[in-house]
């Protein structure tokens, strides 16, 4: 679980009078937005854990509680959705706020997305469970495993504010593709296949929610980079 940690002066207040802005109204609702932000995140790991522990560790028990806590994630998004809309156009705030306010709102729609696709791959783990466990499966699992890692990550970049997180999660992504291509083209050129086809369009649809995973998480970090350098990456 990421741990709270409050933002850099030189994101969140001017180069003068930094002691009364940080106490300002308008900060401190800033701040209990990038609070939010983070227990969302939190949930959205749970979900993850629960569903690689369905997926991997064979514990459909695990499963029982993602519906409640995919119903709290999209609570918070929508929450932070429109209270960082709300003050975009009622504050009138200033470049450097509405940079961070705009990357607010990027966040939570990422983090919703792994959300949803963890929710995705738990479904997935309940109609694999009654095959045999296919021999992707180790690979299948360093996937989710770097997604998972990626996620935390990308949460401690938005809590320390660190920009250069970045290139630590491209480079995790990378590994994401790379085993998402390694498995598919070994999916797709099996040779005298026998039996049903539904375990290998299951491992296909897990893949591909394991790779869109990585990269909602990929984004995170690169909102995070957007508030302290102002670019698009």
């Amino acid at each position: 679980m990421v741990h709270l940690h409050p933002y850099g002066k030189s994101a969140l207040s001017n180069d003068s009078n930094d002691s009364l802005l940080e106490s300002s109204p308008f900060q401190k609702k800033i701040r209990a937005l990038e609070q939010d932000i983070l227990r969302m995140g939190s949930l959205v790991e749970k979900s993850c854990r629960l569903s690689h522990e369905a997926m991997f560790g064979r514990n459909l028990a695990a499963l029982k509680e993602i519906d409640a806590i995919d119903r709290e994630i999209d609570k918070f998004y929508r929450r932070i959705d429109v209270e960082s809309a709300q003050l975009m156009a009622i504050a009138s705030p200033a470049a450097k706020d509405l940079r961070i306010l705009n990357a607010f709102i990027q966040m939570v729609r990422d983090l919703e997305r792994v959300g949803d696709y963890a929710e995705d791959l738990g479904d997935l783990a309940v109609k694999m469970f009654p095959y045999p466990v296919h021999e992707c499966m180790p690979e299948l699992e360093k996937m989710s495993t770097t997604a998972r890692t990626m996620l935390a990550q990308s949460l401690v970049a938005v809590a320390e504010l660190d920009g250069e997180a970045r290139g630590s999660l491209e480079s995790l992504d990378d590994k994401v593709d790379a085993s998402y291509e390694s498995i598919y083209n070994h999916l797709a050129n099996q040779h005298n296949f026998r039996g049903s086809l539904e375990p290998v369009m299951l491992l296909t649809l897990s893949i591909r929610c394991l790779e869109r995973m990585a990269d909602h998480a990929n984004n995170v970090a690169r909102r995070v980079n957007y508030i302290i350098t102002g670019h698009h990456y």
